[in-house]
């Protein structure tokens, strides 16, 4: 086994034919495990303070066996790449195969010389069926080291029936009448659902759905700034490239009054974004009627769960959607 450090962005063009080879086999095989986003994240969002330092492990025969793309900040703190609030699951790349033996590489290093020095380490986002929650404090304590866990956010999830009508019939009786009232008044009212396609000019599309997202709250309009731009159009070329992003708009009298950023990928929705203009067709429901069209689209198309990623917003309760955790693992040296 051979593990090397990997200083800076370059990771991304050492690594770049090896690395979604890689990450599709992992325990936990998402779209922000993608080297396109761990990139661009970097690129665009990274923090001010933190140095990219990559620990890359290797099998005998020199095949790529387990990414741990980290960064160091200058206070001595190691978090994943992408550990703040525009990436919902993170973990380190590498087969369930392989967790307990890259995770013993990738930590004795960290505890050696070769890798900066470092007093704490904070992983965000773990996902619940993560091997790293049960590896991780396994390995840590061979070092005499505690790790110490914490639920850090939920993400809600739906698990798709095979009929939209029996989706329905799951929901409390209320929320199951008002949902059917409002996909009928939408519907008379000849609401029309765009999924933008090859054919569409893309930065043009993510530009109209950025605007709905500004529009939704102050605080979207607030936190959206350049390099989160930057994050989404990069992200929304490579999905489109790959034929993993789905990008909807609501239309009424053609003007889009709502919108979902989300990725179509491995059996699951993925709802990255939402924008919604809150003064357009208020009447009409357009941003319970977008969410309960993607969901019968979702199923229409075979797809198993409808994943809300992070954030207990009362409206995805309301869908029928049940709470997931993704877990925060801290190591204080």
């Amino acid at each position: 086994m051979q593990v090397e450090l990997i200083s800076g962005e370059a990771v991304f063009e050492i690594l770049a034919e090896e690395w979604d080879a890689l990450a599709k086999m992992g325990m936990t095989d998402t779209p922000f495990q993608k080297l396109v986003y761990q990139r661009s994240w970097w690129k665009n969002v990274r923090p001010a303070d933190g140095q990219l330092n990559t620990v890359a492990v290797r099998n005998s025969d020199g095949e790529l066996n387990a990414v741990a793309c980290l960064y160091v900040t200058d206070d001595g703190k190691v978090r994943f790449n992408g550990c703040v609030e525009e990436t919902d699951y993170l973990d380190i790349i590498t087969t369930a195969h392989d967790a307990q033996e890259n995770w013993q590489a990738i930590m004795a290093f960290m505890l050696s010389d070769e890798f900066p020095t470092w007093h704490h380490l904070e992983l965000c986002n773990v996902p619940a069926a993560s091997l790293t929650r049960q590896v991780l404090p396994e390995v840590a304590g061979e070092h005499g080291l505690t790790v110490i866990e914490s639920v850090n956010e939920v993400c809600p999830v739906i698990m798709l029936p095979d009929r939209f009508e029996t989706y329905l019939e799951s929901l409390e009786s209320k929320q199951r009448r008002e949902i059917s009232r409002k996909l009928r008044r939408a519907n008379g009212a000849d609401g029309e659902l765009h999924i933008v396609s090859q054919e569409d000019e893309l930065e043009s599309e993510v530009n109209d759905f950025l605007t709905l997202l500004q529009k939704s709250t102050f605080e979207k309009r607030d936190w959206l700034n350049d390099g989160r731009r930057a994050l989404f159009q990069e992200t929304a070329a490579a999905a489109q490239q790959d034929g993993t992003l789905q990008l909807i708009f609501l239309k009424f009298d053609g003007q889009k009054a709502a919108a979902l950023f989300n990725f179509d990928y491995a059996g699951r929705i993925w709802v990255y974004n939402s924008g919604l203009d809150p003064d357009l067709f208020a009447a009409l429901s357009p941003g319970v009627v977008i969410t309960a069209k993607a969901i019968e689209l979702a199923i229409d198309e075979g797809r198993e769960e409808f994943d809300f990623l992070r954030g207990d917003e009362e409206y995805k309760y309301r869908f029928g959607a049940v709470d997931t955790s993704v877990f925060r693992l801290q190591i204080v040296r």
